[in-house]
């Protein structure tokens, strides 16, 4: 990874939980995040991945998904309250012991602006049904600020054991970045 990713938190389950949040963000030192997630859930069926910035439940989000299944291709968009679709993850019902890959890219976190977020993100499966999504979304809540902590969570159910979460600072090129912890 480049110099200017600086690894600042890694979170990997030892049992499964309803959600995982980075708390208190570095409030200068970077420019952007990157998450870096692979994680699976006990669900059966929906794999949403969804993620809330600040703890907040009232904001405004909004996002637009392209997705494939290796058979065919389609698009999806909407809005929500109190979250944002950020992507899939592998389910129950998928290949045991295999877990989805996503990244998610969050730009300028410290701006008192709103907030635009992409998404990569990769299911694992050995069957005829897997997929893969890009999702481009954006917080613009009424009290805009920076982002202080990042919550990401199953549509229902749970993330399961073993399942990792690494949040990266991008540092702008050139400067010396804080470390991590």
């Amino acid at each position: 990874m480049a110099q200017n990713y600086i690894l600042l938190e890694t979170i990997e389950l030892t049992q499964s939980a309803a959600s995982v949040t980075f708390d208190n963000l570095p409030a200068s030192g970077y420019t952007d995040l990157k998450v870096v997630i692979s994680a699976r859930f006990d669900q059966s069926s929906d794999n949403a991945v969804y993620l809330r910035f600040n703890g907040n439940t009232s904001a405004s989000y909004s996002y637009r998904y392209l997705y494939a299944s290796g058979a065919a291709a389609a698009s999806a968009s909407g809005s929500a309250d109190i979250k944002a679709n950020a992507g899939i993850a592998v389910v129950s019902t998928y290949t045991g012991s295999t877990f989805s890959n996503s990244e998610i890219y969050i730009p300028n976190y410290l701006s008192n602006s709103a907030k635009s977020f992409s998404a990569d993100n990769v299911q694992e499966n050995n069957a005829a049904t897997a997929y893969s999504t890009l999702v481009a979304g954006l917080w613009n809540p009424v009290t805009q600020a920076p982002i202080s902590s990042i919550t990401l969570l199953p549509a229902s159910g749970n993330i399961v054991a073993n399942s990792t979460f690494s949040l990266y600072g991008v540092a702008a090129l050139g400067t010396t970045p804080v470390t991590g912890p």
